[in-house]
């Protein structure tokens, strides 16, 4: 196991694409979020996974506001699913999803969803019929909360990426030891974890781990954990699991480090964020 240096200090090294590379070689992702009323999320995490390089990338949100969604999104493909009279997706939709997923090679789920029974069927009945690498996060972790036994049931690798309020909400423990916390977590319920905060923990079921070195308090506002969900799906689609988790979070923070280095942490932004996303890929990818 690597030391604790080692774990803070080693950037991830990205591989240079083939030259005969197709759109299918860099996977099929299908993300599912949105509300009314919660139209950026979903955006935030498509745009981010296009610009972090998968292939192909199609986004599930409620009928209802699926023609804003197709307005601002150009690269990823959004779709209408069945959603309730409060415009939240609900449980008509995973059949669909469903399907969807025979075809994908990762899931991400959350971003914007809202809060709703059909919302807990929908997070259920996706991580049941899962088989890929499946991001959770935002109101997904709060749909998991109700019945953890899903996770635990869940054929699927599955990532989830809380920060402390949600971490605490799915029943972690914060004893101040941030790193124990996540690790203990992880090996219970056999998921990686990245718990975001100052020093984003990533944590392992088999125990290890990494603190992340990259990001900074101007990322301390809404829509950047979208980007993080966008981005780490899509790593996913194109790298080891464990190397695109770490390579994920590593990315995330760097693309939030040079916006501040030009807006300042004040100024800057999730889309601000994403702009970046090409400058902070290319200084890691080998030459």
């Amino acid at each position: 196991m690597k030391s604790e240096s080692e774990k803070l200090n080693t950037p991830p090294l990205l591989p240079r694409r083939a030259r005969d590379s197709s759109k299918r070689d860099y996977g099929r992702l299908l993300i599912l979020g949105g509300c009314r009323g919660y139209t950026g999320a979903p955006s935030f995490a498509s745009r981010a996974a296009v610009r972090a390089g998968a292939g192909l990338v199609w986004l599930g949100v409620p009928e209802c506001i699926y023609a804003i969604t197709a307005v601002k999104n150009d690269e990823a493909m959004p779709f209408p699913l069945p959603c309730d009279a409060r415009g939240r997706i609900c449980a008509e939709a995973v059949p669909e999803v469903e399907a969807r997923l025979e075809r994908m090679d990762c899931l991400a789920i959350g971003p914007g969803l809202g809060r709703s029974e059909g919302v807990i069927e929908l997070v259920q009945g996706a991580l049941a019929a899962s088989r890929v690498p499946t991001v959770v996060d935002a109101d997904a972790l709060w749909a998991l909360s109700r019945d953890m036994s899903v996770l635990e049931n869940a054929a699927c690798p599955a990532v989830l990426t809380p920060h402390e309020g949600e971490f605490a909400l799915l029943g972690g423990l914060l004893n101040g030891d941030r790193v124990s916390s996540a690790r203990r977590f992880a090996e219970r319920f056999g998921c990686t974890l990245v718990l975001k905060g100052q020093g984003s923990v990533i944590a392992f079921p088999d125990g290890d781990y990494r603190v992340n070195p990259t990001g900074n308090p101007g990322m301390a506002r809404g829509g950047s954990g979208d980007v993080l969900t966008g981005i780490m799906a899509a790593m996913l689609c194109q790298l080891p699991f464990r190397e695109a988790v770490k390579a994920a979070v590593y990315v995330h923070g760097l693309a939030g480090d040079l916006a501040a280095q030009e807006l300042g942490e004040y100024g800057m932004t999730p889309t601000d964020m994403i702009r970046l996303l090409p400058a902070a890929l290319r200084s890691l990818t080998e030459e």
